[in-house]
């Protein structure tokens, strides 16, 4: 799941708000695989490179995927 909305971000130059909020509940329950986690890397060097904007009005990210490794984009 993680990995068909990022690949849906990549495609679409945004993230929508349900879209983020999606990952932000599956990555807060633990449901994620080490290729979502690849998948959430790249989401976090397209927001970087301005490849991907955000839907919501705020213009940081942050999403904890647990063992001390956290993403945040500002």
């Amino acid at each position: 799941m993680i990995n068909s909305l990022v690949h849906y971000a990549l495609e679409n130059g945004c993230l929508s708000v349900a879209s983020e909020s999606l990952l932000r509940q599956l990555v807060n329950m633990k449901i994620h695989s080490p290729s979502d986690l690849e998948a959430l890397a790249n989401l976090k060097v397209a927001f970087n490179s301005g490849q991907i904007q955000r839907e919501a009005c705020s213009t940081r990210i942050l999403l904890d995927i647990g063992d001390n490794c956290e993403i945040s984009v500002n």
